[in-house]
This record gives structure tokens, sequence and C-alpha cells, in this order.
């Protein structure tokens, strides 16, 4: 049901007090796998993903009254998550202080631990690589390798330019490359 309404009708359903509360939880229910997977992605640990998300939907709530519809509803959604995104991969940045060699394993066991992930060598080779990346770099390659996203929409989440993402990309994409062909 939720995918039949259009996000003009949820802003316009979230404006009435009558049906504001509806207009979230089908809100919620049709991006909340698509930003849960956005976040995975970035955090690779599930109890993270979940406090980030919802983090990212009281964020949602608190402004979607403010949203003026300059870019779309999806767009808009993916920037708060990525905001969030950023803020705890800083945090944690800073509350670490320990070697990359730690880092790989503690990856390592997380993946192979992890009841929702079921790579084979060849995928925790990659997810590495990945982690190794840059938290940017992650996003760009993250948009636009898995959530198929274009350029221009990368660009509204993440307030770039399409020249720099494309460089982004293309380094992110080497350095996986360079590092898959090393481990």
């Amino acid at each position: 049901m939720y995918r039949d309404i259009d996000d003009k009708e949820l802003l316009e359903m979230f404006k009435s007090d009558d049906s504001k509360n509806a207009a979230f939880d089908l809100l919620v229910q049709k991006y909340q796998e698509r930003v849960y997977w956005h976040i995975r992605k970035m955090v690779l640990n599930h109890e993270d993903t979940d406090d980030l998300i919802q983090e990212s939907f009281i964020k949602i709530w608190n402004s979607l009254d403010k949203f003026r519809g300059e870019s779309s509803l999806y767009t808009w959604i993916y920037r708060i998550a990525t905001n969030e995104v950023l803020a705890f991969l800083k945090k944690q940045k800073s509350r670490n202080t320990v070697s990359l060699q730690e880092v790989e394993n503690t990856l390592s066991n997380t993946l192979k631990g992890d009841i929702y992930f079921n790579g084979d060598d060849a995928q925790i080779k990659f997810q590495k690589a990945l982690e190794s990346l840059p938290p940017k770099q992650r996003l760009v390659f993250n948009m636009k390798y898995f959530d198929e996203m274009k350029y221009e929409e990368i660009a509204e989440v993440l307030d770039t330019s399409v020249g720099a993402l494309k460089a982004s990309y293309h380094i992110a994409v080497e350095k996986i490359k360079k590092d898959i062909n090393k481990i």
C-alpha cells in the first residue's frame, strides 16, 4: 500500500494533524529498508545501524514540516541518514586509537559472525577493501555501486559537484582493486 502513495501525497497528509502520524508511518515503511541498507553498508554492525536509522527518522520527524521540496524527499532523507552516519563514524574514529590490523581483525570477525552476511572469501576481501576507504569515499562508492544512484542524485545528497564525485568514485575503485590484489 505504501508504494502506491507518492511523496507529495505523504507530505500533504503530514501537514494535517489528523493524518500526521499515519503519513509518517507510511513514509517509514516506504523508505526504511533502503535507508537501513545505506547505513548498514557504512557501519557494518546491525545494532549500530538500527540506532542510526532510529536517529535518522527522529530527525526526519522533527524536520519534515520544514522540508521545502528543493530536492526529492528520497534525496532529503538520504542526506539526513548520511549525515548521521558521518557523525557516527567521526565519533567512532575519535574514540578508537587502535591499529589498522586490529580494525581489520574486528571487521573480519564482525562479518563472519554476522547472521546477515554469508559471504565467501572474495566478499570478505571486498568488504575489507571497502572498509579501508575514507568514509566519504566509501559513501560515494556505496551510493553509486550498490544503490545505483546517478551522480546528480549523489551530488544533491552530499552537497558537492558531479566532477568531484566522479573523481572520488574512480579513486575508490582503484583503491579497492589495489587492496583486493594485495589481500
